[in-house]
């Protein structure tokens, strides 16, 4: 069976994965409030952009016999979590992440001040979050001080 798998948003703009047997089903339980976010828990859901996915599993070769003298592979046992089950562990994947993001000082337009005296020694480290140019960015990798981008969906006061 092959699944067709959409990139969805809520009205609050939380994004997540939807997967159905065919664009029919999709609209089907769309329109009977079936689909939610799994953030939020919002039916107003609507279909974002998305590159296609193309099962192409049926390209691949057998891969060939192991030889005699060849060590045995390991196999990791491996499970596929039904939809629901999914759509709830990215709900909590998500919650966590927030819970982290909520638990950094919130510096603001400090943000590159604030990591590069952290990083001389000047203040005590903390987790910090902020706001920073592309230009304040770049320097602070240039300096070799760590930063990552959190996406808006990842901080509540951004949300609000």
């Amino acid at each position: 069976m092959t699944l067709k798998v959409f990139d969805l948003s809520c009205e609050h703009e939380h994004v997540f994965e939807g997967w159905f047997s065919s664009q029919d089903s999709y609209q089907d339980q769309l329109s009977q409030g079936l689909v939610r976010c799994p953030v939020c828990h919002s039916d107003q859901i609507t279909r974002r952009v998305s590159a296609p996915h193309l099962n192409v599993s049926h390209l691949r070769t057998e891969p060939a016999t192991p030889r005699a003298d060849s060590a045995p592979q390991a196999r990791a046992a491996v499970a596929a979590p039904s939809g629901d089950q999914m759509a709830r562990l990215q709900a909590e994947v998500l919650r966590q992440i927030r819970r982290i993001v909520r638990q950094t000082d919130d510096v603001g337009a400090r943000f590159a001040d604030e990591a590069r005296r952290m990083h001389s020694g000047e203040i005590e480290e903390r987790p910090i979050r902020g706001t920073a140019s592309v230009e304040e960015c770049r320097e602070l990798v240039d300096e070799g001080i760590s930063i990552m981008p959190i996406p808006d969906i990842l901080d509540d006061d951004r949300l609000q």
